[in-house]
């Protein structure tokens, strides 16, 4: 299916794969640094079977630690805290519980696209290589949409959102947040 749109001065612009490229909740940046921090954007393209998005949950995953969501118009946050499984240091200071849920309650109609932001710190004990993951339950008028499939396998119809960790990136990625 090949969607046509027409722009300024007759520029056109073909979406082909735009449908299929935002059908699920997606990590805008799909890597991220050992020991540093990761600005994580939660990526909203569709509501549930055409049904307006009422709400956006995400479970943190073990080794981000120091999570903080940010404020959204229009769009209620709640945070769930919890304890880390392996306490981490940062900045100095043995941090060992946190933000391990984020909830924004609002409105997102189906016609428009939407980002949920959150900043945090990937752990220094976790290994490079490894795939994180982010699972989401998006809430609907009618419905909901679990995007909480945690296997890498491809083809799923529910991956959670995931970052690849890569090898730390010098001395100052843990405390630029």
């Amino acid at each position: 299916m090949i969607y046509k749109l027409k722009f300024l001065g007759g520029l056109t612009l073909l979406l082909g794969a735009l449908p299929l490229a935002q059908a699920h909740v997606t990590l805008q940046t799909p890597t991220a640094s050992v020991g540093s921090s990761y600005k994580a954007i939660l990526k909203v393209g569709h509501g549930c079977d055409g049904s307006d998005t009422t709400g956006i949950r995400v479970q943190i995953p073990e080794g981000v630690v120091a999570v903080k969501p940010q404020l959204k118009a229009g769009w209620q946050i709640e945070t769930k805290d919890g304890t880390y499984a392996q306490p981490e240091t940062l900045h100095g200071a043995k941090i060992d519980h946190g933000v391990r849920e984020i909830s924004w309650t609002g409105l997102l109609p189906e016609a428009f696209y939407d980002e949920f932001s959150f900043v945090g710190t990937i752990a220094s004990s976790l290994k490079p290589g490894q795939t994180l993951y982010f699972p989401v339950v998006q809430e609907c008028k009618k419905g909901v949409s679990r995007w909480i499939d945690t296997t890498g396998k491809a083809g799923v119809s529910n991956p959670a959102p995931s970052v690849k960790l890569e090898k730390a990136q010098g001395h100052h990625g843990a405390h630029s947040h």
